[in-house]
């Protein structure tokens, strides 16, 4: 990803990429892929009727982490509240996406993938809430 070197380029940052907050940006870039993956792949399950709730927490998931990896990527102008309660949003849902795909781990390798990509989003948007003030 080209995160760093673009956000490095905008006329207001000045040298304060806020790392953390890069790492929560390609992070959940990342999990929206994977769990939109995911989810595609618990369609194609002969289980699916089973999956139909990690499918709905995947797609969730995914576009939670979508918008907050575009509102973060924003840095003209301000809205710290929203953008806060964003990411908290998103590492919500991704917790609770983990929980889900952690079930079917066992019999599913995309679920554990998935899961460990949750897991390593709700890590970066916690981090980064430290960065946005």
């Amino acid at each position: 990803m080209h995160v760093r070197e673009m956000i490095s380029t905008h006329p207001d940052v000045q040298g304060d990429t806020a790392d953390a907050l890069l790492k929560c940006i390609e992070e959940c870039y990342a999990c929206a892929q994977t769990c939109t993956s995911c989810a595609d792949a618990c369609l194609a399950e002969d289980m699916v009727a089973d999956l139909r709730q990690c499918i709905r927490l995947n797609l969730d998931c995914a576009d939670i982490c979508i918008a907050t990896g575009a509102m973060s990527s924003r840095r003209t102008g301000a809205n710290v509240e929203v953008l806060r309660a964003t990411i908290q949003a998103c590492a919500e849902a991704c917790r609770v996406c983990a929980e889900e795909c952690g079930r079917h781990a066992d019999q599913h390798e995309h679920c554990r993938i998935c899961a460990d990509s949750c897991r390593s989003c709700e890590s970066a948007c916690k981090d980064a809430l430290s960065q946005v003030h």
